[in-house]
């Protein structure tokens, strides 16, 4: 029960106590045990909802026994209609069918008994209270639904979020395992290049030079992709998967020829002047367009798109468009595979943005960098 049910309540219960004081003062003469019943009758829907078994208890038990010694009918003035909302408001059937029986065979029994009223107002005061049941009967229903609507809302946005968190751990996994990868291979060519010097030191100065280059060259993109893999667990699950190199940019062409045979017309613009970037870096950009024609394959079927790669001082621009379609990739960001390309962008400081274009189309952007 919340703080404002009981603050309601218990303003509920003071305006109804107070309207039967003022009702039964209409009465001179009425004795003490008039007052004495019909207070705790209204003073006891305070506790309607935090004790409702003892409430409804003392409410029922007070108004009937009201009724049986023959005080006016109307001393209780509406407490006797709230009452009977509460019961069909609080209580599930057929519980609250056999209360609110209760209540009308009590009062139509004290009035047959008594002289309040003809047969008339005995159906008419039968009805009204029936009435104000069924109003809190389907007040509850309409409580138990939107609880259970919450629920199921709250369930669903659960199941959401464990959904993105398995995703965003697979991928950061995948990266893992891909960035191992990558590292191995550069240790590969650093021994190999490092064997080749060995021998050719003395006869071949020149060609050992070369072999110190790529060695100095290949150990400092190896300790880059190194330090972005701290913190990333990879599993051994895989039993060993080969150690070849993971695709860089120098497959793309190979990725647009894949893409254009499933039915997707595929262009590639390249700005700025194309140069060697980390693997790692070629890794995660080549990943994200990957993604990003998958998705376009997937939810925009007979759309055509466009692949550009901007090569500035320091950055690597991919922006992946395609044209208008019957469908379109979802536009809430929230895709399994839009995870994977941030979770991407973010190893080398960048985000991917994903929104509609004006034109109908779809655009995924980002932007990555060599160095964080």
């Amino acid at each position: 029960m919340s703080r404002r049910d009981a603050v309601t309540d218990a303003l509920l219960a003071f305006a109804l106590t107070l309207l039967t004081v003022l009702l039964l003062a209409g009465f001179p003469g009425l004795p003490w045990l008039a007052y004495a019943l019909a207070l705790p009758h209204s003073a006891a829907l305070a506790l309607r909802r935090r004790t409702p078994v003892p409430a409804v208890g003392l409410g029922v038990a007070t108004g009937l026994t009201y009724l049986v010694v023959g005080y006016p009918m109307v001393g209780l003035g509406v407490t006797g209609l709230v009452w009977a909302y509460t019961i069909g408001l609080l209580w599930r059937p057929p519980r609250s069918l056999v209360v609110h029986g209760v209540v009308l065979s009590g009062v139509a029994a004290t009035m047959l008994a008594g002289s309040q009223g003809d047969s008339q107002t005995l159906v008419g005061n039968l009805v009204v209270l029936s009435a104000a049941y069924l109003l809190g009967d389907s007040a509850r229903r309409r409580r138990d639904v939107l609880a259970l609507h919450r629920d199921r809302a709250d369930q669903l946005e659960r199941t959401q979020a464990e959904v993105a968190r398995r995703a965003v751990a697979e991928e950061r996994l995948r990266i893992a395992r891909e960035l191992h990868d990558v590292v191995a291979h550069s240790m590969s060519v650093v021994a190999v290049q490092a064997g080749t010097g060995r021998l050719v030191i003395d006869s071949e100065p020149a060609r050992a030079r070369e072999a110190l280059a790529v060695i100095e060259r290949t150990s400092r993109d190896a300790l880059d992709e190194m330090r972005r893999l701290l913190g990333v667990l990879r599993d051994d699950a895989d039993g060993g998967a080969g150690r070849t190199p993971a695709p860089g940019l120098a497959a793309l062409d190979e990725l647009v020829a894949r893409t254009v045979a499933s039915g997707v017309p595929v262009s590639v613009r390249i700005e700025g002047e194309r140069r060697p970037l980390p693997t790692g870096l070629e890794l995660a950009a080549y990943r994200i367009v990957q993604e990003a024609l998958t998705n376009v394959a997937r939810h925009a079927p007979g759309a055509a798109a466009t692949v550009v790669l901007t090569y500035d001082a320091d950055t690597l621009g991919v922006e992946v468009t395609n044209t208008p379609s019957a469908s379109r990739p979802a536009t809430d960001g929230a895709g399994l595979g839009l995870i994977g390309m941030r979770e991407r962008a973010t190893l080398y400081g960048g985000d991917v943005t994903a929104e509609p274009v004006p034109d109908g189309g779809f655009v995924v952007r980002t932007t990555l960098r060599g160095e964080r």
